[in-house]
């Protein structure tokens, strides 16, 4: 029954995509730094999303904001800090680098946020670092920063 139980398991982590990393086109963003205008663009799997260049499978909006970019940057921090399993791994003026580790088998996403000084919007980019697809995960968790920052009232 153990054997069994393990077969299944694997065929589920092949069929996700998760056993076997996509580390040429899955690299961690990490290296957008603040130096540069634009996040990474997406991978050819569906397991990211990202606000600037993207094609229409990976394309999300940024996020607008009225307030002034300081305090749109802090009212961000204060909500990707309550998204459970996220931890700030990089900050800046205009970057902010996260990772969201998945509940039960602790796969990590880079969630990446961007604003630049001459746009009242946040740029977002969200991706797996390994597998194939994600089931929207990606996808969803941007939307929902983007509905608590709109619930806070800063776009």
């Amino acid at each position: 029954m153990l054997r069994f139980i393990i077969i299944i398991f694997a065929i589920f982590l092949c069929w996700t995509g998760y056993l076997i990393p996509d580390s040429l086109t899955n690299a961690i963003a990490a290296e957008t730094s603040q130096n540069q205008p634009f996040l990474s663009a997406c991978p050819r799997t569906p397991n990211c999303v990202v606000s600037q260049g993207a094609d229409s499978q990976h394309a999300i909006d940024p996020i607008p904001y009225h307030v002034s970019r300081e305090q749109a940057r802090e009212t961000l921090l204060k909500v990707v800090s309550v998204v459970p399993r996220t931890e700030v791994i990089e900050k800046t003026d205009n970057y902010i680098h996260a990772t969201s580790k998945s509940r039960i088998f602790k796969f990590v996403d880079d969630v990446e946020f961007y604003l630049p000084e001459n746009e009242n919007v946040i740029h977002v980019r969200s991706a797996s670092r390994v597998g194939e697809s994600d089931l929207g995960v990606n996808r969803r968790r941007v939307e929902q920063i983007r509905l608590a920052l709109q619930d806070l009232g800063i776009s």
